[in-house]
């Protein structure tokens, strides 16, 4: 009888002992299911969440615009004061809304495609109406200097603007300034082949982007959504004997600045992990960026990771040796010393325009104390963006990635814990009441 009990009481103890180590046995099997899991779904393959979220974001995206608005124009044109700005917005507009246009497959595990541009205001999220005046810098008058250095034809150009009754400064509609307007004094310009429309945007709604060419994944799920080539120019990097050619790829910037990094910025590879860079390309700003991991975000019940845009990616080459090659004009920069502001004029037709983050957040102290108006600081003004790591989803793409994937790792996680608790109190409770069956039978 006392054998009978105590086989018993440790057969359960095996049998617990058993339970718990094949629930920690299922932790590496898990693990290999998620992968493929992950891996199954997340290349840009037709049929996977993936492809449907790449082909259309699943989330709807919106770009919002401030226009800062001079309080004193007066000043400025006729004494050439200081600007006093004000900050007016956001004017919200919903972008990439439409499918990607010409897609088809390639070698290599590649897919090439057009990105459509359109945007549509939105006036329930904007401060008015696309109608709003706002005074803001003449983008045609501020260029002709850049565009014609030549002191006789500023002379000549000078006679038009002023017949044309336009000024350094001038009244225009939100929509006006950012998608194009006919510019009076371009109008005024006796040569066929000016086009008299600008605008900070102009050409965009009706226009492409492209054409881009990036990898699947199918061959290398790291590389997913990365840019194998954009406009048809690829980048190689040829390394024999400690010297490395680089191959222009933007015809832009000199040497590594001019490559095109990541991805679109749309989509990522998954298994996103805290410590990477994450590499991607903008053409509105005609270079690759970067971002870094910041911290982790919640929505919809999936956990984010938030990476933002650091200040080194702007600063000056006196800070940050590696952006020597985004410097292009020593006068203007002070020989490369101010960070915060990028000259894009290359990719503009030579028209000077700079970028620089919101309130030249991150700019030289030198550059802010040019104007007035402007506050800058990291909550409101910095860039980020936030990834799902194992899949990089959309929001909306969000229940089908639970439904397909999350909900059955959620189980096999719940299984996992279930035999490794169970396992151990049932191991745990019949070896106890061995030893205590034990010790009474020896008294």
């Amino acid at each position: 009888m006392g054998c009978n009990r105590s086989c018993g009481l440790i057969t359960g103890a095996i049998i617990g002992a058993v339970l718990a180590i094949f629930g920690g046995v299922l932790i590496p099997v898990g693990d290999n299911l998620i992968g493929k899991a992950v891996k199954k779904e997340a290349v840009i393959v037709n049929g996977t969440a993936a492809f449907q979220n790449w082909l259309v974001p699943g989330s709807a995206v919106f770009r919002e615009f401030w226009i800062f608005h001079v309080l004193n124009p007066s000043e400025v044109i006729d004494e050439g004061a200081q600007p006093k700005f004000e900050q007016r917005g956001p004017y919200t507009y919903r972008v990439r809304y439409l499918a990607k246009q010409n897609v088809t497959e390639g070698e290599n595990g590649t897919i090439s495609y057009m990105m459509p541009n359109a945007a549509n205001f939105e006036p329930d999220m904007s401060v008015g109406t696309e109608n709003d005046t706002v005074t803001v810098l003449n983008l045609a008058v501020v260029a002709v200097p850049a565009v014609f250095p030549s002191g006789f034809m500023q002379s000549i150009i000078n006679t038009w603007v002023k017949s044309s009754k336009s000024a350094i400064l001038q009244n225009r509609t939100v929509k006006e300034i950012l998608w194009g307007y006919k510019d009076p004094f371009l109008n005024s310009v006796p040569f066929g082949s000016v086009n008299p429309i600008v605008g900070v945007f102009y050409p965009y709604n009706g226009t492409s982007d492209g054409p881009y060419t990036v990898y699947t994944g199918t061959e290398d799920i790291t590389q997913t959504a990365v840019i194998e080539s954009y406009k048809n120019k690829r980048y190689h990097n040829i390394v024999e004997l400690k010297k490395i050619t680089f191959s222009r790829t933007l015809s832009y910037w000199e040497g590594h600045c001019d490559m095109v990094n990541g991805t679109d910025g749309a989509s990522f590879p998954p298994f996103v992990k805290k410590d990477q860079v994450l590499r991607f390309f903008s053409s509105d700003i005609c270079r690759s960026i970067y971002g870094v991991f910041y911290g982790k975000q919640v929505v919809k019940g999936i956990t984010l990771y938030r990476f933002v845009v650091p200040r080194e990616a702007f600063a000056s080459p006196a800070e940050v040796g590696d952006n020597y090659c985004f410097c292009t004009d020593q006068e203007i920069s002070e020989n490369c010393t101010l960070a915060g502001v990028l000259d894009i004029s290359a990719c503009k037709a030579k028209r000077p325009v700079y970028i620089s983050l919101p309130h030249f957040l991150h700019a030289s102290e030198s550059i802010l104390r040019n104007v007035e108006g402007l506050s800058p600081n990291e909550k409101e003004h910095e860039t980020y963006l936030d990834i799902e790591p194992s899949a990089v989803i959309g929001d909306e793409k969000a229940e089908m990635f639970r439904g397909k994937i999350s909900s059955r790792l959620e189980l096999l996680s719940t299984l996992q814990m279930a035999l490794m608790i169970g396992g151990s109190v049932m191991f745990l409770a019949f070896m106890g009441s061995f030893f205590i069956c034990r010790s009474q039978k020896l008294k």
